[in-house]
Order: structure tokens, then sequence, then C-alpha cells
């Protein structure tokens, strides 16, 4: 494919002269406004237009722009269960798609009454800040060459431009195994064009990380149906303050104010069950404790009025056998029409292999998503991801730091990604 750009005074004026050149073949790939409106000057537009080169007029004169200022197409991340070969291929082939995106620019905006022809920006300047990006890209790439951990254990070496890419996933806790085959998917389908500087990879490689995590939408609670969340999980990875984050949002931060009531299985530790009834008390929420199994059925049924009925359980080391199994029996004894949700909680600070081991014998209750709570206490995100690939079980919720209710947000990829690359960020959560 042929990457082209034009420039005029709006879109449509630089469209209009692409389509004189080219003809409508071209697809549009990018636009942007390179000189803002002001008193005396009009505005400065680009446009990057795609066309196969057999498509091209015969009379054209082929020219080229340099590579380094060439832009992949822009993907929409879709946040669902699917195998991530396939997306790649998705991808490399997205370059072929035929819908016409220039409708939006067909009616053009409205002239000053003294149009004044844009300066175009010298030939000379526009090489030399080509020169630059170039420069740029090549100290990147051999500052990265001397990363400390091998090369993957793949066919064809990892080409240098990667090595950024390659050394933060690496860093950020992701497994080797993963890695190595996210890096020998994203060789094999993405274009020669776009490894030609860094910006590119990475928005690629982007692209592939947001298809590689799956994410569970929060569901509309339908009128007539209730919601039954267990949240299981380990010994300190705040579970009780989690459900009383998602106790607040089901009852104070949604388009509905829902009636919430929690139930408490936690009765191994005072402390836990006395903040949960504080939590309730504050938010005026109904709660019940569960001391034995066979309670558990008259618990839910103490709160049938509520929309929402959240369940706090007793942390567990993952190979405490015994407690594991007395949630089990609490669900196994439910008698009541309700479906409940169990939801594995935990935290995002430790290793892969971790998660891991806490995954494979919290799974016995039948995990339905997880939460993935002290995004706030880490630099790596990159076993969250391993897991996610590894399980394929959606992630839910993250939990980013202990206030009440403000600090639990929906799950979202491309919150995820953001962190694995440029680290964690409040602000963009």
């Amino acid at each position: 494919m042929k990457i082209l750009t034009f420039t005029g005074a709006t879109p449509s004026a630089a469209l209009k002269k692409a389509k004189l050149e080219i003809g409508d073949e071209g697809m549009l790939i990018e636009t942007k406004e390179v000189r803002k409106k002001s008193f005396g000057k009009e505005g400065l537009y680009e446009i990057i237009i795609g066309i196969e080169e057999d498509m091209l007029p015969s009379n054209y004169k082929k020219s080229s722009i340099p590579l380094s200022e060439q832009r992949p197409l822009k993907q929409e991340s879709e946040d669902v269960l699917f195998d991530l070969s396939n997306a790649a291929e998705q991808i490399a082939k997205v370059s072929r798609v035929t819908d016409d995106p220039i409708a939006q620019y067909m009616v053009p905006p409205r002239q000053s009454h003294t149009p004044v022809t844009p300066l175009p920006e010298p030939r000379e300047l526009k090489e030399i800040k080509s020169e630059i990006n170039k420069l740029t890209d090549k100290v990147k790439i051999i500052q990265n060459m001397f990363w400390d951990e091998k090369s993957p254990d793949i066919e064809s070496q990892i080409p240098s431009e990667f090595a950024e890419i390659y050394r933060l996933a690496s860093q950020s806790g992701m497994n080797k195994k993963h890695l190595d085959e996210l890096m020998k998917i994203t060789l094999e389908h993405m274009p020669f064009k776009m490894r030609e500087n860094s910006v590119t990879v990475k928005r690629y490689f982007q692209t592939i990380l947001r298809k590689m995590v799956p994410i569970r939408r929060e569901p509309l609670l339908k009128i007539g149906t209730k919601k039954v969340i267990m949240l299981v999980g380990p010994t300190g990875v705040g579970k009780t303050t989690s459900i009383a984050k998602l106790a607040a949002r089901y009852s104070f931060l949604m388009q509905k104010k829902y009636k919430v009531g929690l139930v408490v299985l936690d009765t191994y530790r005072i402390g836990a069950v006395e903040q949960l009834m504080q939590y309730a008390r504050m938010m005026k929420l109904g709660i019940e404790t569960v001391v034995d199994p066979p309670e558990f059925t008259s618990a839910l049924d103490s709160l049938r009025y509520c929309d929402y009925i959240l369940i706090d359980t007793m942390g567990s080391s993952p190979y405490d056998k015994g407690k594991i199994e007395k949630i089990h029996e609490c669900l196994n004894n439910n008698s009541t029409e309700f479906e409940v949700e169990v939801v594995l909680v935990m935290p995002s600070s430790i290793k892969y292999e971790d998660l891991k081991v806490t995954y494979d014998n919290f799974s016995t209750l039948g995990v339905d998503s997880l939460m993935f709570t002290k995004l706030d206490e880490t630099m790596g995100f990159g076993n969250i991801f391993s897991l996610g690939y590894e399980i394929k079980k959606p992630i839910a919720y993250f939990s980013v730091g202990q206030e009440v209710p403000e600090d639990l947000v929906c799950a979202s990829s491309d919150f995820l990604v953001e962190c694995l690359l440029n680290g964690f960020n409040r602000s963009k959560a």
C-alpha cells in the first residue's frame, strides 16, 4: 500500500486535492491539524491517504513520504474472549477495509471572507525534522539493545526496533513463555513498513495487548432481577474494603440507586465483621452473618428485598483446603433460586506464578471473574496479562487505592495497557 500526504486550508480542501491527484480509490487513514486558524492566517490541515499502488492513476507522479512519517491504521479494542493469533491476522489485514471513511468531510466548513493562501512548510525544514526523528529512534534502539534479558526462544531473532517493547514487557513480570509467543505473533503479522519507528511499533503492540486480556463489562441489572456476588481470595487482599466499595457503588454511584444487602462469612476475624457492620450502618444497608453453611440460605432469604447481595468470605491461604471447602459447602447449601457469581480477588503486586497457584486452588469454587487490588502498590502489570491470557477468565474490577468508594473502577484493557507501558496513573483509571 502507498501512503500519501496532502495538505489544505481545511480537511475538505486537502481531500479535494487528493481526489484530483489520485481519484476516489484512496482510503483516509488520519486527519490532523498542523496549524490553528488565527487572525490573518487560515488553518493548515494534513490528511494521510492509503492506496494500493496498482490503483494509482497512470499519470500520477509517484513520490513517497519517508517511512518514519507513516502511521498505522487505528483499531478499536474489543474486550472479548478470542484467539490472539486470529486477532493479529485481522490487524494485518486492516489495510484492505473498503468502507468509505471520508463522508464526514464532504460538507466544507464556513470559509473566512478574506481567504489567505497558507504558507507551506519549507521542504528543507521537513527533511531536517524527518532526519531528527530517525536519529532519535536509532538512539532508543541502541539504548535498548543492552537489555539484561536474553532474546526469546523463537526461530527469528527480535529486530532491534522491538527491543524497548520487549524490555518493558519482560520487566513488568509477564511470563516469558507468553511474551515470546506474543512477540512471535507480532513478528509474523506486523507489516514491515510499521517497523520503521518506535511510535508505530508501540501502537501496534498496544493493540495486540488489548486483545490479550478478557474484560467483563459491568452489566446493567434488569428490572425484577437480583444479583448475588461472592468475593473470595487470600487473606489481606482487601476483600472487605472491596465489598464496601461495591456496596457504595451500587447504592449511590449508578444511574439508579439500588438496594444492597451484605452477608458475612468471615466470622473468623471479628475485626473484619465489625468493619463491614460499620460500613453497613453508615450506608444504611441490611447485613447478615453466617456461622455454619446451613445458615447461608436463610441469610440470602432475609435479604430477598435487595437488588444486590454482596458476600464477604473468610480470607484463606491458597493451600488451606479446609477454609476453601467451607466456602464450597455454603455454595452447595444455597437452596434459593439465586445464582451466586464468584469473583476471585487477588493483589496485582505478586508474581505471575503465585497468581496462577491462587487461581488454581480457588477455581474449585467455580470462579466467574477476577478483581485485582493494590494497583497503586506495584510497578509491574505483566503478571495480570499473563494470567488473563492463560486462564481466559474476564477481569471485572480494579482497586486502585484505599478510598471508599472512589478507588474502585470497572476494568478496562486500555487502562491496563497504559499501566504496563507507562506505569500506574490514577487519573487515567
